[in-house]
C-alpha cells in the first residue's frame, strides 16, 4: 500500500500541484512508495458525468482505496476547496476514506481563507469515513514562489509541511505496530456460535 498525493487544481503549474510533487519527492526519499494523481488528468465528460464505469475514472477510485494515506492539495477558490476536487470527492463512496489517514492542503491569497479547509474540506473528508484527519497546512501565495520548473517555499512553511509529514509518518507507524500486535480471533468451532450462558435472576 502506498501514499497517495491527490491534486485538485485544475492547472499543472499551480502552487498547491508544485508543492504535492515537493512532498512526494521527499517521501521517496524517505523511502515511502508514492502514488500521484491528479483529478485534471481524467476524461472530463466521465467525471463531470460520474462515470465510475470509466477505465480512467474506475481506476481513480481504485488508487484511492488502494492507499494507505491521501495527501490532498487544493487551491482555494472564493473561499472553498476547488470544484475539480468537490467533483471527484463525490464519486467516492459513502465510506471511500475509511481506515486512512489523510493530510489536507490548501494554497490562497490570503489568511481570509484559511477556514475554507476546516469549514469546507475536512467536514466532507470525515463524511467520507477518514480515519485520522490530521491537521491541515494552509499556504498563502506569497510563502510559495513558482520558479520555472521548481519551486522556492517559505522556510516557516518548510517547516510546517515537515511536521506534517512526520505527523503523517508516525499515524502510520503506530497504526502498522497496532495491527501487528492485534489478538487474533478466536478459531471456529466447526462454524457453530457457542452456546450463551445461562441468565439468572
Amino acid at each position: 500500500m502506498s501514499i497517495l498525493t491527490l491534486s485538485g487544481s485544475p492547472s499543472a503549474t499551480s502552487r498547491s500541484h508544485r508543492i504535492l510533487q515537493h512532498i512526494a519527492a521527499e517521501l521517496r526519499a524517505g523511502g515511502e512508495r508514492v502514488d500521484s494523481l491528479a483529478i485534471r488528468d481524467l476524461p472530463p465528460a466521465a467525471l463531470c458525468a460520474a462515470d465510475t464505469k470509466d477505465p480512467a475514472i474506475a481506476d481513480a477510485i481504485g488508487r484511492v482505496a488502494g492507499a494507505r494515506a491521501v495527501i490532498i492539495g487544493t487551491p482555494v477558490y472564493k473561499a472553498a476547496y476547488s470544484g475539480l476536487l468537490k467533483t471527484f470527492l463525490d464519486l467516492l463512496p459513502q465510506d471511500g476514506l475509511a481506515g486512512k489517514t489523510v493530510l489536507p492542503l490548501a494554497t490562497g491569497g490570503s489568511l481570509a481563507h484559511t477556514l475554507a479547509l476546516d469549514y469546507g474540506l475536512k467536514p466532507v473528508l470525515a463524511a467520507l469515513g477518514a480515519h485520522h484527519l490530521l491537521s491541515s497546512i494552509y499556504v498563502i501565495d506569497a510563502q510559495a514562489r513558482v520558479e520555472g520548473e521548481g519551486l522556492a517555499l517559505d522556510a516557516a512553511i518548510e517547516q510546517r509541511i515537515g511536521e506534517g509529514l512526520l505527523r503523517l509518518r508516525e499515524t502510520l507507524s503506530a497504526r502498522e505496530r497496532a495491527s501487528a500486535t492485534r489478538t487474533p480471533a478466536p478459531a471456529s468451532s466447526g462454524g457453530r456460535e457457542p452456546l450463551a450462558a445461562p441468565l439468572t435472576a
